[in-house]
């Protein structure tokens, strides 16, 4: 995936629904703008609160930081996943929420190492 896609159709492409199918966008962009906040909250481009409206926002526009934009997406579709289309398995929700946890401390020790360096 390129860093210059749209936020909205990356996620939506990961969820299995086609960017032509709009129904929805809606409901995807409010979970999306939720986990930017979550994201901000874990000091992860803390400088700015983040948000998108609709698909011509991308990657680019978050994340400059080229060595954790493929973790972010992985973060962004998991979480968004688990609220938008659950597994129906407890052991693969399981499995997610671990997946989950691991990525929040990865992005984490990222940002902790960035901090310390400066």
């Amino acid at each position: 995936m390129s860093q210059i896609e749209s936020i909205l159709t990356s996620i939506k492409k990961l969820l299995g629904i086609t960017e032509e199918y709009t129904s929805f966008d809606d409901d995807i962009i409010m979970h999306i703008n939720s986990v930017f906040s979550i994201l901000n909250q874990l000091g992860i481009n803390d400088s700015k609160e983040f948000k998108i409206e609709d698909k011509t926002t991308t990657w680019d526009e978050y994340v400059e930081d080229e060595e954790n934009i493929q973790l972010v997406k992985s973060y962004m579709y998991l979480k968004i996943k688990i609220i938008f289309d659950p597994p129906t398995s407890g052991t693969v929700m399981d499995c997610y929420k671990q997946q989950i946890a691991e990525y929040e401390w990865r992005l984490m020790t990222v940002q902790d190492n960035k901090l310390n360096d400066e």
